[in-house]
């Protein structure tokens, strides 16, 4: 298994994740672009702007899903790795919970040795559960069961931290030292990304990340 979980950015910002990418992928295979949390359903632009993204990365090309039903009835280790992108985290979770594919995504992972490269939103779902974005997000799809896939060590994990204004960091960091009573959360900005492989998590960036537990937060710097 393999997780690259990026804080949001894009371009010359998150070249190390791309970097990383391209190290583990099977150059050979294409990219399954999943592009659900997006607020447009007919994804205008996304595929144009994913090619550019991805031009460094060795790869025989970019596949795009628009719906649940797509991504169903793609056999995932027919590709280099799955690429989730941002947008709205609630929306990404209810759709793949419903259509079955969070269970699909999860055995890819844990059962075939799956490599999966999430961007923002495509990056939280893989957290405890969604409660860290709630200051970011609406959940304005109702989804009741905000549980993530869990794989960042029982941690939530917070994209965009300090990449926006001032107010938003400061709203962000309030909320998160309320949370943070009764549940660990990993706040990373937009230059940042986790990588996990096969139980070991490391940090990835230039810049610092936040760890807020017990209704305090540290700053650590990655080495």
């Amino acid at each position: 298994m393999k997780l690259i979980l990026n804080g949001g950015g894009d371009g010359k910002a998150v070249e190390s994740a791309r970097q990383l990418l391209n190290r583990v992928i099977d150059h050979r295979k294409k990219i399954l672009y999943i592009p659900l949390a997006w607020p447009d359903p007919t994804c205008r632009g996304c595929l144009e702007f994913m090619t550019g993204e991805l031009a460094d990365v060795e790869k025989a090309g970019i596949e795009m899903i628009r719906s649940t039903e797509e991504l169903m009835s793609r056999n995932f280790p027919d590709y280099a790795a799955l690429y989730i992108g941002g947008g709205n985290t609630y929306k990404l979770l209810r759709d793949l919970k419903e259509s079955g594919a969070f269970g699909k995504i999860r055995k890819y992972l844990t059962e075939e040795d799956g490599i999966v490269y999430g961007g923002s939103a495509g990056a939280i779902i893989f957290g405890k559960d969604l409660d860290s974005c709630n200051t970011d997000d609406e959940n304005e799809v109702g989804l009741a069961d905000h549980t993530g896939f869990n794989m960042i060590s029982g941690y939530s994990l917070l994209c965009h931290y300090t990449s926006r204004n001032r107010e938003r960091t400061e709203l962000s960091r309030k909320y998160l030292l309320e949370l943070s009573k009764t549940k660990p959360v990993y706040a990373i900005p937009e230059e940042d990304t986790i990588y996990v492989e096969d139980g070991r998590m490391e940090f990835i960036g230039d810049r610092p990340y936040y760890e807020f537990t017990g209704g305090t937060v540290t700053e650590r710097k990655i080495k």
